[in-house]
């Protein structure tokens, strides 16, 4: 008996799975023409397009994808930061850049750059090379390094050894519960190291160590908002 075998990626971002499974057009590629004919049949009852690749270009399609987002992510944040370190808005500067600039409408703003995909699909792609992405590793170091880098501006400021720290949002992204390779966590683990107390919160998350979002903004000294959720 013959199996049929089909490569039919999902690219759905996280929290939007039932409107963009029937939006997005969906990539199907198999093994034989008879398996693609019957996976396209499949997702032509969800999706309005289909568009036919090798198995192989399927893959690095997906990967392309989430890689894609995570260098734009990692070169807004190099930008947020070199502009954080002349005393510079870097929001100011990219509204400036974006307004009625079509070339520069999709830079992104800055902040945590993580979840289960962006991350895990560059190290795919460095793997794959033989680790000479290199666009793919300072995406990474630049990205991951966040977290110690507003850490460390932090300190310049404030003596954080005498202070109690509030985490506001421990998601990786706003608006979800999903906490999967979330750099809140990593950024928790830098502040507890260095401030007196730190508190974390999140309307989402139910995790024991946390506290009400009451009790930080009552007994923080200083907030860091990890998570843009819309509380």
């Amino acid at each position: 008996m013959k199996a049929d075998v089909a490569f039919c990626p999902e690219r759905i971002a996280e929290g939007k799975a039932m409107t963009e499974l029937f939006e997005l057009p969906q990539i199907v590629a198999a093994r034989s023409p008879e398996a693609a004919e019957r996976a396209e049949k499949l997702f032509r009852n969800l999706a309005s397009q289909i568009v036919r690749l090798e198995p192989e270009e399927a893959e690095l399609a997906k990967l392309f994808t989430n890689t894609w987002r995570y260098i734009k992510f990692a070169a807004a944040n190099q930008f947020w930061m070199m502009s954080n370190d002349f005393g510079l808005d870097f929001e100011r500067i990219r509204h400036a850049i974006r307004f009625q600039y079509p070339r520069a409408s999709d830079m992104p703003g800055a902040g945590f750059a993580a979840g289960p995909c962006l991350l895990k699909d560059t190290m795919q792609l460095a793997a794959f090379t033989n680790n000479t992405f290199v666009l793919g590793h300072s995406a990474m170091l630049i990205n991951e390094g966040l977290p110690l880098y507003v850490v460390s501006k932090l300190q310049e400021r404030f003596d954080l050894s005498e202070m109690t720290v509030g985490i506001l949002g421990m998601a990786f992204k706003g608006g979800s519960d999903d906490i999967r390779e979330s750099l809140a966590y990593k950024l928790r683990k830098v502040v507890m190291l260095k401030a007196k107390e730190t508190l974390c919160s999140d309307p989402y998350v139910k995790d024991d160590r946390f506290v009400s979002q009451d009790e930080v903004l009552t007994r923080a000294d200083l907030l860091i908002i990890a998570a843009p959720h819309p509380e």
